[in-house]
């Protein structure tokens, strides 16, 4: 490996679980929950979000520290904050770079994910925020995943990167 690509594989930073929520269906406000079961190949149970194998946007996640970076950007008070289920991802995160986990898999509470993309944001949230939002949440929108192994997921669950392979790719070992 490259001095680079070491740096870009070492991930010394946990991550923490600090909001979990669903859309019960489309455009339906998020449900905050205290934990969630991730199943593989289906998403979060209660979530409307498109299960199957080739859904890249099973699981959204936002950081934490970035909801402070949009209620700057948008000039919100702390009286009229933008707040984690306004934002419609399903997992909010603190103390990691979500994209540091740009190709990887990674594990929170019982559960393993594979990254798949950006989480872009989208028109809805321009209308029900109000203008600025598009362009407050580029680049802030976190990032899409799959379930790869099912599991509980439970609000203050620590999420860990899960190592490399020795050929510089993600590997996966259940169990």
């Amino acid at each position: 490996m490259s001095p680079l690509q070491e740096l870009i594989a070492d991930v010394p930073q946990t991550g923490r679980v600090r909001w979990i929520g669903v859309r019960p269906e489309s455009r339906a406000d998020m449900l905050e929950l205290d934990a969630v079961e991730a199943r593989r190949e289906a998403g979060l149970t209660g979530d409307h979000a498109r299960p199957g194998a080739r859904n890249a946007r099973q699981v959204t996640l936002i950081q934490w520290e970035h909801i402070a970076v949009i209620n700057s950007l948008l000039g919100r008070s702390r009286e009229h904050p933008v707040l984690a289920q306004d934002l419609r991802r399903n997992l909010v995160i603190s103390g990691i770079n979500l994209f540091s986990l740009k190709g990887r898999r990674f594990k929170i509470g019982q559960a393993i994910f594979e990254t798949t993309g950006w989480c872009q944001p989208c028109a809805r949230l321009e209308q029900r925020l109000g203008r600025g939002t598009f362009q407050a949440v580029r680049g802030h929108g976190g990032i899409t995943a799959r379930v790869i192994e099912s599991g509980i997921i439970r609000l203050e669950d620590e999420l860990r990167v899960e190592p490399l392979g020795p050929d510089g790719y993600a590997s996966f070992h259940p169990g």
